[in-house]
């Protein structure tokens, strides 16, 4: 039983090393819509516990998954995920009003 829940579990996500490891801004996403893990976990058809895994930062999604998590908040993926760590909005933003000015 335990390895076939560990076999489809493996489909969805893979545990890489931290340099090759996916940047993800799925908890800023879920918080800007007040979703819960669970109701993501639902909408993408995995376990909630697998979302809470991919916030972490414990594993990478697959492919499928990254794009089904991306299609549901209506985003390109790479403004879902990352290979490197993002920087913080209001960096961003400062940066954009300085250069106008």
């Amino acid at each position: 039983m335990i390895k076939s829940s560990l076999r489809v579990a493996y489909k969805q996500y893979s545990i890489v090393p931290k340099e090759l490891m996916l940047y993800n801004r799925i908890a800023v996403l879920r918080s800007e819509r007040s979703l819960s893990r669970q109701a993501l976990a639902q909408a993408v058809s995995v376990n909630t516990q697998t979302i809470g895994f991919l916030e972490r930062g414990d594993y990478t999604p697959s492919l499928e998954l990254a794009f089904k998590i991306s299609r549901f908040f209506k985003l390109p993926v790479e403004a879902v995920f990352s290979p490197d760590p993002f920087r913080p909005l209001s960096e961003q933003v400062y940066m954009m009003e300085k250069k106008e000015a």
